[in-house]
């Protein structure tokens, strides 16, 4: 019988946003704390694994893991997929739910969703945009992807290019016929709204997911993909600035 857990990557040294894992962003907790206890509060029950790097700075995140009861593991800081392969060996894992800890505003019943589909079927697992684009490509931040620990073994003898090994999925969908392939299209509704933007890799997406957040919880507002991509339609002023930070980043 296979075994699937959560991976969850995470570091502190950010070039663009240094230390955003840990900076309050909401009651005092930082993003990364938010999704640690966000999954603690879910009926999720797979194992959780916090995948970070030897650097001094990421002890902070494994004791706030330790805090929720959650494993960790200490791998290559630049090689990710690497780090993915070890950790995944490590705990035995088949099949890795993976998570960027850059997304507070998952949605946590579409994660659900995925890990009762997971099967021995696929090679990778993702939910993607009508024309087949994955939503790790995305800005959406609402989204995980499910890959088996013996498609990453394959990706790591089939390249040794930076890209691929920063980018723990990239090489699967980028060869879509070397990979079976499971492709969840989302809602049409927020695919169209194209200039959603819910991760954080800037201090103005931080600023701006901060007062998101705090407006979702005042107003009792479900973290669901659909209800949080109509909220923020109804604030151009938000997709705005979402607009602006996509466009600064892609020059």
């Amino acid at each position: 019988m296979t075994k699937s857990g959560i991976i969850i990557q995470a570091r502190t040294g950010s070039t663009r946003l240094p230390n955003k894992m840990l900076l309050p962003f909401y009651e005092n907790k930082g993003i990364f704390e938010i999704i640690l206890q966000r999954l603690k509060e879910s009926p999720i029950n797979i194992p959780v694994i916090i995948a970070t790097t030897p650097n001094e700075s990421d002890k902070r995140l494994i004791e706030i893991g330790n805090k929720y009861g959650y494993n960790y593991y200490i791998g290559s800081e630049e090689n990710v997929l690497r780090r993915f392969i070890d950790a995944a060996t490590y705990y035995r894992l088949d099949n890795i739910v993976r998570i960027c800890a850059d997304n507070p505003f998952l949605d946590l019943n579409a994660l659900d969703n995925k890990i009762a589909q997971i099967n021995d079927s696929f090679d990778y697992w993702c939910y993607a945009k009508h024309n087949y684009t994955p939503t790790i490509k995305t800005g959406f931040g609402f989204w995980t992807e499910v890959v088996t620990l013996k498609a990453l073994k394959k990706v790591a003898i089939s390249t040794s290019e930076a890209i691929f090994n920063e980018h723990v999925t990239n090489y699967i969908y980028s060869h879509p016929k070397d990979f079976n392939i499971h492709f969840e299209r989302i809602n049409k509704e927020i695919e169209e709204n194209a200039d959603l933007r819910l991760t954080v890799d800037t201090k103005a997406d931080f600023d701006l997911l901060k007062e998101i957040y705090a407006t979702i919880v005042s107003n009792k507002i479900n973290f669901s993909a659909l209800e949080i991509s109509n909220l923020v339609k109804e604030n151009p002023q938000w997709l705005n600035i979402m607009r602006h930070e996509t466009l600064k980043n892609v020059k």
